[in-house]
Protein backbone atom coordinates (compact mmCIF):
# COMPACT_ATOMS: atom_id res chain seq x y z
CA UNK A 1 0.00 0.00 0.00
CA UNK A 2 1.29 3.26 -1.20
CA UNK A 3 0.71 6.56 0.77
CA UNK A 4 0.06 8.37 -2.90
CA UNK A 5 -2.78 5.28 -3.73
CA UNK A 6 -4.19 6.84 -0.02
CA UNK A 7 -3.69 10.76 -0.53
CA UNK A 8 -5.72 9.89 -4.10
CA UNK A 9 -8.28 8.08 -1.95
CA UNK A 10 -8.84 11.00 -0.07
CA UNK A 11 -8.90 13.92 -2.73
CA UNK A 12 -11.22 12.07 -4.71
CA UNK A 13 -13.70 11.11 -1.43
CA UNK A 14 -13.91 14.88 -1.14
CA UNK A 15 -14.87 15.38 -5.06
CA UNK A 16 -16.70 12.17 -6.00
CA UNK A 17 -15.11 12.73 -9.51
CA UNK A 18 -12.19 11.30 -10.95
CA UNK A 19 -11.91 14.47 -13.22
CA UNK A 20 -11.68 17.22 -10.46
CA UNK A 21 -9.46 14.70 -8.62
CA UNK A 22 -6.74 14.35 -10.88
CA UNK A 23 -6.96 18.22 -11.73
CA UNK A 24 -6.49 18.94 -8.00
CA UNK A 25 -3.07 16.21 -7.91
CA UNK A 26 -1.86 17.12 -11.29
CA UNK A 27 -2.62 13.98 -12.45
CA UNK A 28 -4.16 11.94 -15.70
CA UNK A 29 -7.57 10.21 -14.96
CA UNK A 30 -5.93 6.93 -15.85
CA UNK A 31 -3.71 7.63 -12.46
CA UNK A 32 -6.25 8.33 -10.65
CA UNK A 33 -8.26 5.15 -11.66
CA UNK A 34 -5.05 2.81 -11.43
CA UNK A 35 -4.40 4.45 -7.87
CA UNK A 36 -7.98 3.58 -6.52
CA UNK A 37 -7.79 0.43 -7.90
CA UNK A 38 -4.25 -0.84 -6.44
CA UNK A 39 -5.52 0.73 -3.03
CA UNK A 40 -8.57 -1.22 -3.09
CA UNK A 41 -6.97 -4.54 -4.42
CA UNK A 42 -4.66 -3.83 -1.70
CA UNK A 43 -7.26 -3.33 1.20
CA UNK A 44 -9.20 -7.02 -1.10
CA UNK A 45 -12.52 -4.48 -1.05
CA UNK A 46 -14.10 -1.92 -2.97
CA UNK A 47 -14.06 1.41 -1.62
CA UNK A 48 -16.30 3.42 -4.89
CA UNK A 49 -18.86 2.41 -6.22
CA UNK A 50 -19.06 3.97 -10.07
CA UNK A 51 -22.26 5.93 -11.41
CA UNK A 52 -21.46 7.14 -14.96
CA UNK A 53 -18.86 9.88 -14.25
CA UNK A 54 -19.48 10.03 -10.41
CA UNK A 55 -18.38 7.47 -7.43
CA UNK A 56 -19.85 7.32 -4.20
CA UNK A 57 -18.14 5.85 -1.08
CA UNK A 58 -18.88 2.48 0.08
CA UNK A 59 -19.68 1.44 3.20
CA UNK A 60 -15.84 0.22 3.54
CA UNK A 61 -15.07 3.56 1.94
CA UNK A 62 -17.08 5.48 4.51
CA UNK A 63 -15.07 3.67 7.13
CA UNK A 64 -11.48 3.89 5.80
CA UNK A 65 -11.34 7.46 4.98
CA UNK A 66 -10.74 8.14 8.49
CA UNK A 67 -8.13 5.95 8.98
CA UNK A 68 -6.34 7.41 5.89
CA UNK A 69 -6.63 10.77 6.82
CA UNK A 70 -4.76 9.37 10.11
CA UNK A 71 -2.20 7.72 8.39
CA UNK A 72 -1.60 10.47 6.24
CA UNK A 73 -1.26 13.19 8.82
CA UNK A 74 1.43 10.87 11.06
CA UNK A 75 2.91 10.22 7.76
CA UNK A 76 3.31 14.19 7.00
CA UNK A 77 4.46 14.88 10.28
CA UNK A 78 7.10 12.36 10.69
CA UNK A 79 8.43 13.53 7.57
CA UNK A 80 8.35 16.75 9.08
CA UNK A 81 10.08 15.35 12.23
CA UNK A 82 12.58 13.72 10.04
CA UNK A 83 13.48 16.96 7.77
CA UNK A 84 13.93 19.01 10.93
CA UNK A 85 16.58 16.42 12.40
CA UNK A 86 18.29 16.00 8.82
CA UNK A 87 18.61 20.17 9.58
CA UNK A 88 20.00 19.77 13.53
CA UNK A 89 16.83 20.32 14.81
CA UNK A 90 15.51 18.40 17.82
CA UNK A 91 12.91 20.67 19.09
CA UNK A 92 9.91 22.63 17.31
CA UNK A 93 8.97 26.25 18.12
CA UNK A 94 5.18 27.56 16.46
CA UNK A 95 4.85 31.37 16.59
CA UNK A 96 1.49 32.92 15.55
CA UNK A 97 1.86 36.88 14.94
CA UNK A 98 0.30 39.52 13.41
CA UNK A 99 1.72 41.40 10.37
CA UNK A 100 3.00 44.48 12.26
CA UNK A 101 4.51 42.55 14.53
CA UNK A 102 6.58 40.36 12.07
CA UNK A 103 7.46 43.38 10.19
CA UNK A 104 9.00 45.30 13.08
CA UNK A 105 11.25 44.09 16.25
CA UNK A 106 10.45 40.28 15.50
CA UNK A 107 13.25 39.62 12.98
CA UNK A 108 15.69 40.90 15.24
CA UNK A 109 14.60 38.88 18.09
CA UNK A 110 13.81 35.58 16.07
CA UNK A 111 17.87 36.52 15.03
CA UNK A 112 18.91 36.44 18.61
CA UNK A 113 17.31 34.18 19.87
CA UNK A 114 17.78 31.17 16.99
CA UNK A 115 21.55 32.13 16.96
CA UNK A 116 21.35 31.07 21.12
CA UNK A 117 19.64 28.32 20.47
CA UNK A 118 20.44 26.66 17.24
CA UNK A 119 18.54 23.07 18.42
CA UNK A 120 15.33 24.84 18.13
CA UNK A 121 13.22 24.99 14.78
CA UNK A 122 11.15 28.35 14.72
CA UNK A 123 7.96 28.40 12.78
CA UNK A 124 6.18 31.57 11.88
CA UNK A 125 2.81 31.93 10.69
CA UNK A 126 1.51 35.39 10.04
CA UNK A 127 -2.27 35.97 10.99
CA UNK A 128 -4.66 38.72 11.53
CA UNK A 129 -4.07 40.16 15.48
CA UNK A 130 -7.70 39.05 16.41
CA UNK A 131 -7.50 35.19 14.73
CA UNK A 132 -3.77 34.77 16.87
CA UNK A 133 -5.62 33.90 20.15
CA UNK A 134 -7.75 31.48 18.58
CA UNK A 135 -4.57 29.60 17.16
CA UNK A 136 -3.02 29.73 20.64
CA UNK A 137 -6.74 28.50 22.03
CA UNK A 138 -7.11 25.47 19.91
CA UNK A 139 -3.17 24.24 20.21
CA UNK A 140 -1.75 25.11 16.56
CA UNK A 141 0.76 27.20 17.99
CA UNK A 142 3.01 27.40 20.98
CA UNK A 143 3.64 31.16 21.24
CA UNK A 144 1.53 34.44 20.38
CA UNK A 145 2.37 37.81 19.62
CA UNK A 146 -0.23 40.08 18.67
CA UNK A 147 -1.34 43.85 19.03
CA UNK A 148 -4.66 42.84 20.07
CA UNK A 149 -6.30 41.65 23.66
CA UNK A 150 -7.15 38.27 23.55
CA UNK A 151 -10.90 37.04 23.87
CA UNK A 152 -10.33 33.48 24.92
CA UNK A 153 -10.27 32.65 27.92
CA UNK A 154 -8.06 29.04 28.15
CA UNK A 155 -4.70 30.96 27.43
CA UNK A 156 -2.67 32.96 29.22
CA UNK A 157 -1.81 36.64 28.09
CA UNK A 158 1.07 39.33 29.19
CA UNK A 159 1.95 42.57 27.83
CA UNK A 160 5.56 42.51 27.20
CA UNK A 161 5.77 45.47 25.58
CA UNK A 162 4.18 48.94 25.29
CA UNK A 163 5.12 51.72 23.34
CA UNK A 164 4.27 55.24 22.08
CA UNK A 165 1.95 55.94 19.13
CA UNK A 166 2.90 58.81 17.12
CA UNK A 167 1.51 60.91 13.77
CA UNK A 168 3.02 60.25 11.03
CA UNK A 169 3.14 62.32 7.64
CA UNK A 170 4.96 62.44 3.81
CA UNK A 171 8.43 63.42 4.36
CA UNK A 172 7.00 66.33 2.42
CA UNK A 173 6.06 67.96 5.71
CA UNK A 174 9.44 68.15 6.72
CA UNK A 175 10.12 70.87 4.24
CA UNK A 176 7.32 72.80 5.89
CA UNK A 177 7.99 73.64 9.12
CA UNK A 178 4.84 75.59 10.05
CA UNK A 179 2.59 71.79 8.94
CA UNK A 180 1.58 70.62 12.41
CA UNK A 181 -1.01 68.81 14.05
CA UNK A 182 -3.85 70.87 13.27
CA UNK A 183 -2.53 71.70 9.58
CA UNK A 184 -1.73 68.27 8.85
CA UNK A 185 -5.23 66.83 9.80
CA UNK A 186 -7.25 69.56 7.61
CA UNK A 187 -4.67 69.20 4.35
CA UNK A 188 -4.01 65.37 4.75
CA UNK A 189 -6.60 62.35 5.32
CA UNK A 190 -6.82 60.43 8.23
CA UNK A 191 -5.61 56.50 7.37
CA UNK A 192 -7.55 55.08 10.01
CA UNK A 193 -7.96 51.46 11.29
CA UNK A 194 -4.25 49.95 10.43
CA UNK A 195 -4.49 48.35 14.26
CA UNK A 196 -6.34 46.68 16.14
CA UNK A 197 -6.77 48.24 19.61
CA UNK A 198 -7.07 51.72 19.72
CA UNK A 199 -8.69 53.50 16.89
CA UNK A 200 -12.41 53.71 17.89
CA UNK A 201 -11.18 56.10 20.81
CA UNK A 202 -8.42 57.77 19.29
CA UNK A 203 -10.35 58.57 16.05
CA UNK A 204 -13.51 59.91 18.33
CA UNK A 205 -10.83 62.39 20.23
CA UNK A 206 -9.77 63.73 16.50
CA UNK A 207 -13.15 64.43 15.60
CA UNK A 208 -13.77 65.64 18.93
CA UNK A 209 -10.97 68.51 18.19
CA UNK A 210 -10.90 68.51 14.15
CA UNK A 211 -15.01 67.96 13.35
CA UNK A 212 -13.93 68.31 9.62
CA UNK A 213 -10.89 65.84 9.36
CA UNK A 214 -11.31 63.52 6.31
CA UNK A 215 -10.69 59.82 7.04
CA UNK A 216 -9.93 56.88 4.69
CA UNK A 217 -9.62 53.32 6.24
CA UNK A 218 -6.61 51.37 5.05
CA UNK A 219 -6.39 48.26 7.43
CA UNK A 220 -2.98 47.17 7.01
CA UNK A 221 0.18 48.78 8.53
CA UNK A 222 2.76 48.34 5.12
CA UNK A 223 -0.42 49.80 3.15
CA UNK A 224 -1.13 52.74 5.02
CA UNK A 225 2.92 53.67 5.39
CA UNK A 226 3.14 53.39 1.75
CA UNK A 227 0.26 55.50 1.00
CA UNK A 228 1.66 58.14 3.49
CA UNK A 229 4.84 58.18 1.38
CA UNK A 230 3.05 58.76 -1.84
CA UNK A 231 0.94 61.98 0.07
CA UNK A 232 -2.27 60.02 0.32
CA UNK A 233 -2.69 60.57 3.97
CA UNK A 234 -1.40 61.06 7.26
CA UNK A 235 -1.76 58.20 10.31
CA UNK A 236 -1.05 57.05 13.95
CA UNK A 237 0.92 54.02 14.19
CA UNK A 238 3.31 53.08 16.73
CA UNK A 239 6.27 54.19 16.66
CA UNK A 240 8.38 50.91 15.85
CA UNK A 241 6.29 50.27 12.72
CA UNK A 242 7.89 53.41 11.24
CA UNK A 243 11.22 53.87 13.11
CA UNK A 244 12.70 53.10 9.55
CA UNK A 245 10.63 55.02 7.17
CA UNK A 246 11.21 57.94 9.59
CA UNK A 247 15.34 57.40 9.43
CA UNK A 248 15.03 57.24 6.22
CA UNK A 249 13.17 60.43 6.06
CA UNK A 250 10.34 58.94 4.07
CA UNK A 251 7.99 59.79 6.64
CA UNK A 252 7.97 62.73 9.08
CA UNK A 253 6.59 62.99 13.01
CA UNK A 254 4.36 65.33 13.63
CA UNK A 255 4.32 66.42 17.37
CA UNK A 256 0.88 65.99 19.26
CA UNK A 257 -0.70 69.43 20.49
CA UNK A 258 -4.12 68.67 21.16
CA UNK A 259 -4.38 65.19 20.34
CA UNK A 260 -2.78 62.83 23.23
CA UNK A 261 -1.78 59.63 21.31
CA UNK A 262 -2.56 56.19 23.20
CA UNK A 263 -0.16 53.69 23.68
CA UNK A 264 0.39 50.51 21.66
CA UNK A 265 0.50 46.97 23.39
CA UNK A 266 2.18 43.85 22.88
CA UNK A 267 0.99 40.77 24.38
CA UNK A 268 2.22 37.42 24.45
CA UNK A 269 0.15 34.18 24.44
CA UNK A 270 0.38 31.09 25.40
CA UNK A 271 -1.40 27.56 27.06
CA UNK A 272 1.12 25.14 27.70
CA UNK A 273 4.50 26.36 28.39
CA UNK A 274 6.63 23.82 27.24
CA UNK A 275 10.45 23.74 27.63
CA UNK A 276 10.92 25.82 24.59
CA UNK A 277 8.07 28.28 25.56
CA UNK A 278 9.82 28.77 28.69
CA UNK A 279 12.47 29.56 27.01
CA UNK A 280 11.33 32.11 25.02
CA UNK A 281 9.75 33.84 27.93
CA UNK A 282 12.55 33.94 29.74
CA UNK A 283 14.83 35.32 26.66
CA UNK A 284 12.62 38.56 26.05
CA UNK A 285 12.10 39.05 29.37
CA UNK A 286 16.07 40.19 29.18
CA UNK A 287 16.53 43.72 30.32
CA UNK A 288 18.76 44.41 27.11
CA UNK A 289 15.95 43.65 25.06
CA UNK A 290 13.80 46.27 25.74
CA UNK A 291 10.59 44.35 26.93
CA UNK A 292 10.39 45.27 30.67
CA UNK A 293 6.79 45.27 30.92
CA UNK A 294 6.56 40.89 31.41
CA UNK A 295 5.35 39.84 34.66
CA UNK A 296 6.41 36.15 36.04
Amino acid sequence: MEMKWIKTFIVTAKYENFRKTAEELFLTQPAVTKHIKRLEESLNIELFERIGNKVVLTPAGHRFLGYAKEMVAKYEEGMEDFESWKQGYNRKLTIATAPQIASSFLPSLLRSFMDENPDIEVIINILKSYDVGGEISKGRADIGLTRSHPIQTNINSKIIYEEPVILVGPSECTKRSSLNEETILQKYRLLTHNHPEYWDDLLHEVQRYYPTVRTMVVNQVEVTKRFIEEGLGASYLPRTMVAEELKNNKLTEINSEKIIPPKSSTYLLTKIETEEVIKFIKFVKRPYLGFSNIHS
